[in-house]
């Protein structure tokens, strides 16, 4: 992009982890709107710690976030809610809230918790879950929907939300294919029209199809980062995840992973 963007989402030598142990340190990342990183690693590597630092939700063990050129540290919960949403991992669902009730929530950045839902809410909520092909089951009970059903719920809650910045722990895990394809597209959709995205997968042709930038992680350290083309060798691959890949373009001009068994 062109300049930089004063709603820029930077981790600055940051260390992430928990009281009794860290994680992962030195992570250097920024985010613009309309831009989209993906972040991958094998399982354990740190990067859902280092999505919750991120977000304010575990305090850095060194270094900072910045969110929109101010200390992360020093925003309020509200105002980091009107600058980025969460999209967290596949989880059950508890509470009998309808669908159309949980994407609501995504709204509360803007009305406050003790305040009901406007007209214009409820239009944004409905025009999310119509976003992501489930506009049928805003009235259903969410705990009765499958594991998919839900993520594709928590994908729109977030769009719904309306921050200029989305981080993504894993949105397609839970998903069939062509469920994960609607998401990919929403992804692409969403910074066509300026939102930023950081993501987290665990399939490499993800980063191909739908990033502009790759971040590779390995026991806590990030280890390669800049265009997929660049980063996503067969050397690092074979580094990161040890196992061996050929790396090809097919006809249609998609870049695939592919393992060698």
């Amino acid at each position: 992009m062109a300049g930089p963007n004063p709603m820029r989402i930077e981790t600055i030598d940051l260390a992430f982890g928990y009281p009794e142990h860290a994680v992962g340190r030195d992570a250097k990342l920024k985010v613009d709107p309309g831009e989209v990183l993906c972040l991958l690693g094998p399982n354990g590597c740190g990067k859902t710690t280092l999505f919750r630092t991120m977000l304010g939700l575990l305090p850095p063990q060194g270094g900072r976030v910045v969110l929109g050129g101010d200390a992360l540290a020093d925003l309020p919960r509200g105002e980091i809610a009107r600058r980025i949403a969460y999209v967290p991992q596949a989880q059950s669902a508890v509470f009998p809230y309808t669908a159309l009730d949980i994407v609501l929530m995504g709204r509360i950045a803007h009305r406050g918790v003790f305040a009901g839902p406007s007209q214009e809410d409820r239009r944004i909520a409905v025009q999310a879950l119509g976003e992501l092909g489930i506009g049928n089951l805003a009235s259903r009970d969410v705990t009765r929907l499958s594991g998919g059903q839900r993520q594709l719920v928590i994908v729109a809650r977030a769009i719904a939300q309306g921050a200029p910045l989305i981080v993504m722990d894993e949105p397609t895990a839970s998903l069939d294919f062509g469920n994960q394809v609607m998401v990919l597209g929403e992804i692409r959709r969403l910074a066509k029209r300026g939102t930023g995205i950081v993501l987290s997968t665990h399939d490499p042709d993800h980063a191909f199809a739908v990033v502009d930038r790759v971040a590779v992680m390995k026991d806590g350290m990030i280890v390669g980062e800049g265009a997929p083309k660049d980063v996503l060798t067969p050397e690092l691959m074979r580094t990161v995840y040890g196992v061996d890949v050929s790396i090809e373009q097919l006809g249609s001009g998609q870049t695939v992973v592919a393992p060698r068994y």
